[in-house]
C-alpha cells in the first residue's frame, strides 16, 4: 500500500477521523475546501444523491474507522447509594437507638440467653424496612433510565443505496446522507449537501436563540440542533463522541428526582400526621414517666414498680428505658412513611402497564400521568390523530372539469399533463424509488405528499425523468402559517413557479386557469364559483382539498446566493392546474373513544389547519359534534375569527368551541391559554414543530410518535406512539386509576394509623403498659406500608373510573366518603380491642392463669385480631364507594398473593417465632375469636356505605393545613 500518512490513518477511506473532526468542530471552511468541499463524499465512499451502500460489511467498516453514533453514559446510582439514603430516615435512626437500648436492657435484666430477643427483633424489623424501601427506589430509578433510553432512541430516514430507509439514530454512520425537514433533529455532525431556505435553531448547542441560515458558505450542521425551517440533505462527518453533542451528553447525567404534584401533596399529609403522632408520643412519654416515678405503675402481680429511695438506680434507668421504647413505638405507628412510596409504586406500575397495554405510550414526565387523570378537556389535532393519515386522492378537478375516475389521463392534453406532472414531481419533499428489478414502487414523504405523488404516478409521471428535465432554482417550503409551498424551476430557457397548498387559499391567488386542451383561460366569476362549490362539496364529504397552480416567470432570477435567499416567490396572478380532494378516513374506534371521554366529563375539541367544512364533516363523523344543529358559531369557528377577539371575549368563547378550522399554531396556543384561565386542566395533542408552544403551555402535552417531529416530542410530556386518539383516552383512564389507587391506599393506611395510635395511647395512659409492642407495630407497619402499598397501588383501572367527572385541582385528597369509611372502621377496631385490653382476662377466663402468661395471651389476641382486621380492611379499601368489595378481585393476582402472604406470615409469627415478637401460641378458640372480630369489619363496611355523606368537604380546616404544608 502507499506510505501516505492520511491514507493509513483513515483505513480504507481517503480521510481520517481527526481531519473530519477538526474541520467540523472548528467550522473551518478553508480546511473543508482543502478536503474537497462537498466532494468530500468521494473520500468517504458515498454519493450525495444515493448515499452509502449500507450493507452490513460497509456499516461495520465505517463504525470501526469513524466510531458509532452512541456515547458512553454516566452510570446511574448504585443500589448501595439507595440503601444509604433509606438508612437516613429520622424515625428509623430513633428506632435503632431504641433497639440498642432495649438490647442492653434485656441482656442486663434477663441474661444473654433470653434478653437479646427484643433488641434484635426491633433491629431486624428496621433493617427489613430499609431494604424494602431501597429496593423499591432502586427499581424506580432503573425504570427511569430505560425511559431515557427510549426517549433518545429517535428513528429517522436516511438515504442508502438510493432508497430511503428508516433507522435508529444510534445506527447512523459517517458518510450517511440524511434528508432534513422542518422539525427534525440533526442526528450527527455534518455538512450541507443541498438546502432550500434551510435554517437551524442552534440554541441547544450555542445557547443563543438565534436561527442560523445554512448555505454553501455556512455549511456546518451540529448534532442535537433542530431544523427551524426549510429542507435539505446533509452528509454525516462525525458521530457519537466525535461530536460536540456527544461530548456534552457524555458529561451530564439525567436527573431522576422530580417530585410529582401528588407526591408534594402527600408529603404534606404525611408531615401533618407525623407531627400529630410525635406530639402524642411526647405526651405519653411525660404521662408514663410521671406515673412511674410517683409509684402508680404496677407489675402484673400487683407490686409497685418504683418505690422512691428503695429501687436501685439501675432498675430505675431500666424502667425509664422501657417507657422510652413505648413512646418510640407510638411514633413508628404514627408516621406514614408509606405515602410517598405508594405514589412511586403506583406511577411506576401504571407506566409499566401502560407501555405494555398497547396504550403505546412513552411517558417523558412522570407527573403527566397523574395530571392526565384530572384533565377536563382535550384539544386534539384532526389529521393522523382522529383520522388514519392514510390518504388517497379520490376526487380531482383538472382542466376546469371533474375527472372521473380521478386518474383518467385520457381526457388531458399533453401540455396540461406535462405541466401538472412537473408541478407534482418537483414541488414536493417526498420521493419515489423504483427498484432495479420488478419490485413495487416505493413512495415516501408525508401522507398528503404520498397521496399526490401516487396520483401523479397514475397519471403517467416518471418521477426521476421529470426531475432531471428541469433544475430547482429556489424553494419556499410548505409552512402551516401560509398553508402553501412553492418552487421556482428552470426548464430550458423558461422559469416556472409552481405552488401547491390549501385549495381556497391557492384558488384566491389564481386569475386564470388551464382548460382541458391546455389553453390558459381567464377565470371569470362563474368559473371561480364552480371551483369554490367544488371545494365546498369535497370538504362537506370530509375530503382534504389541495390546489396545484403555476405561472411562468419572465423577469430575471436573482443570481447570487444571498439575494436568492431573500427572494420571495411571486404568488399572485397564478394559473390553476388542478384541485384534488384527498380522503383521510376516520380511525376505527375514534367515535367510541370520544363517547367515552364525554361520559367521563372530558370535552374533546378538534383544532385543525384544514378548512372548516372538512373539519365539520369529520367532527360529525367521529362524534365531536352531535348533529348539524350543533355546527354553528361559536361551537364551530375559524382561527382568524377567534384570533381577532379580545382576551376576555376569547375566554368566554373558548368554553363553547368544539371545532376550530384553519387554525394557525398560535391560535392553538391562544385557545389553550384561554381554557387554562377558565380553570380547565388542558391536554393538547400536537405533531408539528409549530405545536411546541401549545404543547409546552398545556398541562399535559401529548405528541405523536409517528407523525410527530422531534421538536414536538421534546416539548411534550407523553408520546403517543401509535398516533391514535384511543390511546389518549387510555392515558386518561390510567391517570385516573393512579389517583384512585392512591386514595384507596390513604384510606387503608390512615385507618391503621388512627386505630393503633388510639389503642396504645389509651392503654398506656390508663394502665402504664401497651398491648402492641415495638416489634409488633413494625410488623403492622411493614404490612400496611410496603405490602399494602403494593397491593392497592396495582389495582388495574376499571370502567367505573370513566363514568364520573374528572377530579378537580383543588379537590381534597381525602374525600368525605373516605373519612366516613375510615372513621367507621377505626372506631370499631378501637372499641373492640380496648374492651379486650381491659376486660380480656375476664372474658377469656384467664383469671386463674399465671399473671404474666395471661397478659401475654391477651396481648397476642389483640395483636392477632388487629392484623387480621387490617387484612379485611384491605379488601374494604379496594372499593371505597361500592358495596361489593370483592368484585374483580380475582383479576388482581398480586393483591391475592400479598393478602395470602400476610396471612401465612402472621400464622408463622404467632405459632413459631413468638419469642421475637413477645407473643404466645394461641389455641383454636383464640384464633376463632380473632378471625371473628376481623370478619365483622366487612358487613360493618357495607352498612357504613349506606350512610349518606355531605357533598361539601368536612375538613376544610385540614385541607388548608395540607395545602400549606404541601406547598413548601
Amino acid at each position: 500500500g502507499t506510505t501516505d500518512p492520511q491514507k493509513t490513518s483513515g483505513g480504507d477511506f481517503a480521510v481520517s477521523q481527526e481531519q473530519l473532526t477538526t474541520v467540523t468542530r472548528d467550522h473551518n471552511i478553508t480546511a473543508l475546501q482543502e478536503l474537497g468541499g462537498v466532494r468530500l463524499a468521494e473520500a468517504l465512499k458515498t454519493s450525495p444523491e444515493k448515499g452509502i451502500l449500507g450493507d452490513d460489511s460497509d456499516l461495520v467498516k465505517r463504525k470501526n474507522v469513524f466510531g458509532s453514533n452512541t456515547y458512553p453514559q454516566k452510570k446511574g446510582r448504585s443500589f448501595w447509594m439507595f440503601l444509604w439514603e433509606a438508612w437516613q430516615d429520622l424515625t428509623l435512626i430513633i428506632l435503632m437507638v431504641a433497639a440498642a437500648a432495649s438490647l442492653a436492657l434485656g441482656i442486663k435484666t434477663e441474661g444473654i440467653k433470653e434478653g437479646w430477643y427484643d433488641g434484635v427483633s426491633i433491629a431486624f424489623a428496621v433493617l427489613l424496612v430499609i431494604v424494602v424501601t431501597a429496593i423499591s427506589d432502586y427499581r424506580q430509578s432503573l425504570q427511569f433510565q430505560n425511559l431515557n433510553e427510549e426517549k433518545r432512541n429517535i428513528h429517522l430516514e436516511v438515504i442508502r443505496g438510493g432508497r430511503r430507509v428508516e433507522v435508529s439514530i444510534y445506527d447512523i454512520v459517517v458518510g450517511d446522507v440524511i434528508p432534513l425537514n422542518i422539525g427534525d433533529q440533526v442526528p450527527a455532525d455534518g455538512i450541507l449537501i443541498t438546502g432550500h431556505s434551510l435554517s437551524i435553531d442552534e440554541s441547544s448547542m450555542t445557547g443563543e436563540s438565534k436561527i442560523v441560515h445554512k448555505s454553501t458558505s455556512e455549511p456546518f450542521l451540529m448534532s442535537g440542533c433542530k431544523v427551524a425551517d426549510g429542507s435539505g440533505t446533509m452528509l454525516v462527518t462525525g458521530v457519537g463522541i466525535n461530536t460536540e453533542w456527544g461530548l456534552l451528553m457524555a458529561s451530564i447525567s439525567e436527573d431522576t428526582g422530580e417530585e410529582t404534584p401528588l407526591q408534594v401533596r402527600l408529603n404534606g399529609v404525611a408531615t401533618f400526621i407525623g407531627i400529630v403522632g410525635l406530639s402524642v408520643a411526647v405526651l405519653v412519654l411525660v404521662v408514663l414517666m410521671i406515673r412511674y416515678f410517683t409509684g402508680h405503675t404496677k407489675n402484673p402481680d400487683g407490686s409497685i414498680q418504683f418505690k422512691a429511695g428503695r429501687t436501685s438506680v439501675s432498675a430505675a434507668v431500666d424502667g425509664a428505658i422501657k417507657i422510652f421504647t413505648v413512646a418510640v413505638t407510638i411514633v413508628v405507628v404514627a408516621v406514614p412513611e408509606g405515602l410517598p412510596l405508594a405514589v412511586t409504586l403506583t406511577l411506576a406500575y401504571s407506566m409499566r402497564k401502560m407501555m405494555r397495554d398497547k396504550a403505546l405510550v412513552c411517558v417523558r414526565r412522570l407527573s403527566a400521568c397523574e395530571t392526565m387523570g384530572s384533565a377536563t378537556t382535550i384539544c386534539s389535532d384532526k389529521t393522523g390523530t382522529l383520522t388514519l393519515n392514510e390518504m388517497t386522492v379520490v376526487d380531482a378537478y383538472v382542466g376546469g372539469q371533474k375527472l372521473d375516475p380521478p386518474d383518467n389521463k385520457a381526457r388531458l392534453s399533453g401540455v396540461l399533463s406535462s405541466l401538472l406532472i412537473q408541478g407534482v414531481a418537483q414541488n414536493t419533499n417526498g420521493s419515489v424509488f423504483v427498484p432495479e428489478g420488478a419490485g413495487d414502487v416505493e413512495v415516501s414523504g408525508s401522507p398528503t405528499e404520498k397521496a399526490i405523488l401516487v396520483w401523479g404516478l397514475k397519471l403517467g409521471m416518471d418521477f426521476d425523468a421529470v426531475r432531471s428535465q428541469s433544475t430547482l432554482v429556489h424553494v419556499f417550503p410548505f409552512n402551516s402559517e401560509k398553508k402553501r409551498g412553492g418552487v421556482a424551476l428552470q426548464a430550458e430557457s423558461q422559469v416556472y413557479i409552481h405552488w401547491k397548498g390549501a385549495a381556497e387559499i391557492v384558488l384566491a391567488c389564481c386569475s386564470r386557469y388551464s382548460d382541458a386542451s391546455g389553453e390558459v383561460v381567464p377565470m371569470d366569476e362563474d368559473k371561480a364559483l364552480f371551483f369554490k362549490n367544488a371545494i365546498e362539496d369535497m370538504a362537506a364529504r370530509s375530503l382534504r382539498c389541495v390546489a396545484i397552480a403555476y405561472r411562468p416567470y419572465e423577469e430575471k432570477v436573482p443570481a447570487d446566493e444571498q439575494q436568492l435567499m431573500q427572494w420571495k416567490l411571486p404568488e399572485d396572478d397564478l394559473i390553476l392546474l388542478a384541485i384534488v380532494g384527498i380522503k383521510d378516513p376516520c380511525r376505527p374506534g375514534v367515535r367510541d373513544a370520544i363517547q367515552l371521554c364525554q361520559n367521563a366529563g372530558v370535552k374533546v375539541r378538534m383544532v385543525t389547519g384544514d378548512n372548516l367544512q372538512t373539519a365539520k364533516a369529520i367532527a360529525l363523523e367521529c362524534g365531536i359534534l352531535g348533529s348539524d344543529a350543533d355546527a354553528v358559531e361559536p361551537n364551530l369557528i375559524e382561527g382568524r375569527i377567534f384570533r381577532a377577539y379580545s382576551d376576555e371575549q376569547r375566554e368566554e368563547i373558548a368554553e363553547k368551541i368544539s371545532v376550530m378550522g384553519r387554525s394557525s399554531p398560535n391560535d392553538k396556543l391562544l385557545l389553550v391559554q384561554a381554557l387554562r384561565k377558565r380553570g380547565h386542566v388542558v391536554a393538547v395533542t400536537g405533531d408539528g414543530t409549530n405545536d411546541a408552544p401549545a404543547l409546552h403551555e398545556a398541562d399535559i402535552g401529548l405528541s405523536m410518535g409517528i407523525q410527530g417531529t422531534e421538536v414536538a416530542k421534546e416539548s411534550s410530556d407523553i408520546i403517543i406512539l401509535d398516533d391514535n386518539f384511543a390511546s389518549v383516552v387510555k392515558v386518561v383512564r390510567w391517570g385516573r386509576s393512579v389517583y384512585a389507587n392512591i386514595q384507596k391506599f390513604i384510606q387503608f393506611q390512615l385507618t391503621v394509623n388512627v386505630a393503633a395510635l388510639i389503642i396504645n395511647v389509651v392503654a398506656a395512659i390508663s394502665s402504664g403498659d401497651v398491648p402492641l409492642n415495638a416489634v409488633q407495630l413494625l410488623w403492622v407497619n411493614l404490612i400496611m406500608d410496603t405490602l399494602g402499598a403494593l397491593a392497592l397501588a396495582t389495582e388495574p383501572p376499571t370502567d367505573h373510573l370513566m363514568h364520573r367527572p374528572p377530579v378537580g385541582r383543588r379537590e381534597p385528597l381525602i374525600t368525605n366518603i373516605m373519612w366516613r369509611n375510615l372513621l367507621i372502621q377505626a372506631s370499631y377496631q378501637v372499641s373492640v380491642l380496648l374492651v379486650l385490653n381491659f376486660q380480656g382476662k375476664r372474658l377469656l377466663s384467664l383469671q386463674h392463669d399465671n399473671a404474666d402468661h395471661a397478659n401475654k395471651v391477651k396481648n397476642t389476641i389483640i395483636f392477632n385480631a388487629f392484623v387480621l382486621c387490617q387484612i379485611f380492611n384491605e379488601f374494604n379499601a379496594r372499593k371505597p364507594d361500592e358495596k361489593n368489595v370483592f368484585r374483580g378481585v380475582t383479576k388482581n393476582r398480586l393483591f391475592i398473593g400479598i393478602v395470602a402472604m400476610t396471612l401465612i406470615l402472621q400464622v408463622v409469627i404467632i405459632e413459631f417465632i413468638g419469642k421475637f415478637t413477645s407473643t404466645v401460641k394461641l389455641n383454636w378458640k383464640h384464633w376463632l375469636l380473632s378471625v371473628g372480630i376481623a370478619f365483622v369489619s366487612w358487613p360493618l363496611a357495607i352498612v357504613g356505605k349506606l350512610i349518606p355523606v355531605p357533598k361539601t368537604p368536612l375538613h376544610e380546616f385540614f385541607t388548608r393545613k395540607f395545602y400549606r404544608h404541601g406547598r413548601h
